[in-house]
């Protein structure tokens, strides 16, 4: 590839086309070389000008984004796409589908499908095209990659674990109380997030024996229906964590967006509370990793399993040198799946990873974390 990033616009509206444009070419290494007013003809344009990078809006006339890009990643398998989105539950269930259909990443639009406030979030945007040019696409972001590992992870859920009996014990767990999990999970993770998670919950099992607790860099208006997706393709239940859930055996909490989530023990019964707080503010991300680690390894020492994997910056990375010093079991992604290795790179080169597995082997690592005595 070279210095200059060629980017493709894919936008019904010829306003955001013009927008997307402007805010684009304010950094000098971006250079957008065409413009296409729907999936279709996305497919024309990216074979004419071979693009590096495309941004392609999701509900389009003709042909849609999500639909487009599948094709697309079949006619050029290197080109990352960002899908932009509207902050509406529709528009996080359809940008999580393509996501795990091979999406580099998302961007969501501020004001709905026509944004005249674009600019608020073109910073994001601009960091994120920057990333996806300099990312090695590997196999795991293709659309053959996926389609099996759904399907996988969906048949078992239906054969092994039907709906009625996974509500009965989830139940029977609750009543039973909760002293009795060997131990917590904590999982960072950034962009290329919500498709990795798809490889890994899946193969979780209903019994686990420990809780899950998912902190992904997501907007607020996001983290209800991406824990609402996880939990129709898990054995485990999986929400979104609300302040005083109690943590449960075989149960799953996704931190809300737009703000941390920590752990507190209540003293008055033996059993552990989410609490959600605005402290810290000067966090780069809301949620952040590093909170949520550090307040859980504070209440549960050698018995936290900390798990890192793909996403930009170093999120995360402090918590798992926590978790490690304190006797935990601390997982990273390696940088043969990562979609992007930041996250994961920080905490090995910190001395906080002991295990480094790519994402494909990372739930068989938690399982035999959590046995560990």
């Amino acid at each position: 590839m070279s210095e200059i990033i060629r980017v493709l616009i894919v936008d019904d509206s010829a306003m955001m086309r013009r927008a997307i444009k402007q805010i684009l070419e304010t950094d000098s290494s971006i250079l957008v070389v065409g413009s296409a007013r729907d999936g279709e003809d996305a497919l024309k344009k990216d074979e004419e000008l071979s693009p590096d990078v495309i941004t392609m809006d999701i509900n389009m006339p003709v042909m849609d984004g999500v639909t487009s890009m599948m094709h697309l990643l079949e006619q050029h398998p290197a080109v990352r796409i960002i899908m932009l989105s509207s902050l509406t539950q529709d528009g996080a269930m359809t940008t999580f589908e393509a996501l795990e259909l091979g999406a580099f990443d998302y961007v969501a639009k501020p004001s709905g499908t026509v944004s005249a406030n674009l600019h608020v979030i073109g910073k994001e945007l601009v960091e994120k095209v920057k990333i996806a040019a300099q990312t090695k696409r590997n196999r795991r972001q293709t659309r053959e990659r996926f389609s099996p590992i759904k399907q996988s992870a969906k048949q078992p859920v239906k054969q092994q674990q039907p709906v009625a009996v996974k509500k009965t014990e989830l139940k029977t767990q609750i009543m039973d109380g909760l002293s009795a999990f060997r131990k917590i999970v904590v999982i960072g993770v950034s962009t290329g997030g919500p498709a990795t998670l798809m490889e890994i919950i899946p193969e979780l099992p209903a019994d686990l024996d420990a809780t899950v607790i998912i902190v992904q860099h997501m907007p607020p208006t996001f983290t209800g229906s991406f824990a609402k997706r996880l939990d129709e393709n898990s054995r485990l239940k999986i929400t979104e964590g609300k302040a005083g859930d109690v943590l449960t055996k075989g149960c799953a909490y996704v931190a809300p967006g737009g703000i941390h989530l920590v752990i507190r023990k209540n003293l008055a019964r033996d059993e552990w509370l989410i609490r959600l707080t605005t402290l810290p503010e000067e966090t780069l991300f809301t949620p952040s990793v590093d909170v949520t680690m550090k307040s859980i390894v504070e209440v549960f020492g050698r018995r936290t399993v900390g798990v890192l994997l793909t996403g930009m910056g170093s999120d995360g990375a402090d918590g798992m040198v926590a978790i490690r010093q304190a006797g935990g079991v601390t997982i990273a992604e390696d940088e043969s799946t990562a979609v992007v290795f930041g996250m994961p790179r920080e905490a090995i080169e910190r001395g906080g990873a002991e295990i480094v597995v790519p994402s494909y082997q990372v739930a068989k690592e938690i399982l035999k974390a959590i046995k560990r005595a």
